[in-house]
């Protein structure tokens, strides 16, 4: 979804479906290797999603990816 601002737009859900999937798994606890396996890519691929992720939430820290995953609704506690 894409709302104008001040002439320009602003992206208020940058994520990719794919990186949202992998969120959620991470902040499930799964490792890099258990998300891989569970969405049937290489873990390689995993490492560039996450990386993406949190590049464009500007995250630095996995506990910060669960925090905001659970401010998404995508994990419950």
């Amino acid at each position: 979804m894409n709302t104008a601002l001040a002439g320009g737009t602003f992206d208020l859900d940058p994520l990719t479906q794919r990186e949202r999937e992998v969120m959620q798994l991470i902040a499930e606890g799964k490792s890099n290797k258990e998300v891989a396996q569970q969405l049937d890519v290489s873990v390689k691929t995993v490492e560039s999603h996450r990386r993406n992720l949190m590049v464009k939430l500007d995250i630095h820290e996995t506990a910060s990816i669960v925090r905001h995953a659970m401010k998404l609704g995508l994990i419950q506690l």
